[in-house]
């Protein structure tokens, strides 16, 4: 385990049928870089995860609401996806507010899949680059965002990729923007 991150929180935003490997993958890559991460969700308790949005994959555990959070707290933000949990934060005004607040503030957003739908919702994607799951690229375009199908695309704060096939490319973005280091192949071309 490296200490790069060593004092850095991260927010997870999901709500119930968060694609579990997508919570998983880039928390795990945050905490072995030393990063505290913290589960934020609409309700207290635990999520239920999905496995490719079907499946049931177990459950992970609230650390607390986003209702109470402040995007003062945290150093960087995680939106995982799965169809379900994205399409339950976009209508949570709480959930959105947060989002919209977190981009604001010039910190690391990190968007994977169907986590986009979020940044949508909080009116912060016109004019900037992204990926996503192809489902929901009518969807960024249509909010003003550039689209490219890529691994990984990092614009200024934003840090989006397309699905769990791209999940070491994403977590390494996520960790190489929160300790300020960006590599030539991550920057927005």
């Amino acid at each position: 385990m490296t200490e790069t991150l060593q004092g850095r929180r991260v927010a997870i935003l999901a709500a119930d049928g968060v694609e579990r490997v997508e919570l998983e993958k880039p928390r795990e890559a945050l905490e072995q870089a030393g990063a505290q991460t913290e589960v934020l969700s609409i309700h207290d308790g635990e999520i239920q995860a999905r496995e490719n949005d079907l499946d049931a994959a177990g459950t992970f555990t609230v650390d607390g609401l986003v209702a109470d959070a402040s995007v003062t707290d945290y150093d960087a933000l995680l939106l995982p996806g799965g169809t379900v949990n994205p399409d339950q934060l976009r209508v949570d005004p709480d959930a959105v507010s947060f989002v919209r607040e977190f981009v604001q503030s010039g910190k690391p957003v990190a968007a994977i899949c169907h986590g986009p739908w979020t940044l949508i919702e909080a009116g912060v994607v016109e004019g900037r680059t992204l990926t996503s799951f192809p489902s929901i690229r009518t969807d960024l375009r249509n909010a003003g965002a550039h689209v490219v199908d890529q691994d990984v695309v990092v614009d200024g704060n934003l840090i989006t990729s397309r699905s769990p096939d791209d999940l070491p490319a994403f977590s390494e973005a996520i960790v190489s923007q929160l300790a300020g280091t960006t590599t030539k192949k991550e920057e927005k071309s």
